[in-house]
């Protein structure tokens, strides 16, 4: 029997069968593909990254009840954790790295704290103005993934977090340099290569 012989019918059901068994194979090949991109960037690892900051601030400000007059503020990004801010006290810099480093699930600690004021409310806003230049940039880029990286801007200064290669980190500090306003940028990235 040819296939132009066929009823409709039974013709019909060819061709679901056909585009079905298509569609599942299309279905198998995304799903396989993400199996990477999703360990690298896990629902996962964003929650123990949101838990991370979390219980560092909390554990920081257990630590020290007294901390009017300062502005404390902590990023987590896959097990390294930045501190960032303005304490009144050179003893609550070294005091608040003792206490991030004692918790479970961080690698590593980099504390940028300065012994000043805090920052007022119009530096905290142009602060998060350029953060988003900085992440609309890095979006934009065709040379970086932007999601394997985190950007954080405290007083002027972008801190740029991830684990990239060394290749990838000088592209993230040139598209960052061509952002009118960073004062200065720190490299807290974890090396692949």
């Amino acid at each position: 029997m040819s296939y132009s012989n066929q009823t409709p019918l039974v013709n019909c059901r060819f061709r679901f069968t056909k585009i079905l068994f298509m569609l599942l194979l299309i279905v198998q090949n995304i799903g396989c593909s993400n199996v990477i991109l999703e360990y690298e960037d896990s629902t996962y690892s964003k929650l123990e990254d949101e838990r991370n900051e979390k219980l560092a601030l909390k554990n920081i400000k257990s630590r020290f009840p007294g901390l009017e007059g300062t502005n404390i503020n902590v990023t987590s990004f896959k097990g390294t954790v930045l501190i960032t801010g303005q304490v009144i006290s050179e003893d609550y810099i070294s005091l608040a790295t003792r206490v991030v480093e004692s918790m479970r699930n961080v690698a590593t600690v980099h504390n940028e704290l300065l012994v000043a004021g805090p920052t007022s409310m119009i530096s905290r806003a142009n602060d998060a103005y350029l953060s988003n230049k900085i992440r609309t940039k890095l979006v934009a880029s065709n040379n970086i993934e932007a999601n394997r990286v985190k950007v954080v801007v405290e007083n002027g200064v972008a801190y740029l977090m991830g684990r990239v290669t060394t290749q990838e980190a000088e592209i993230l500090v040139s598209e960052t340099q061509q952002v009118y306003g960073i004062q200065k940028i720190v490299e807290v990235f974890t090396y692949l290569n």
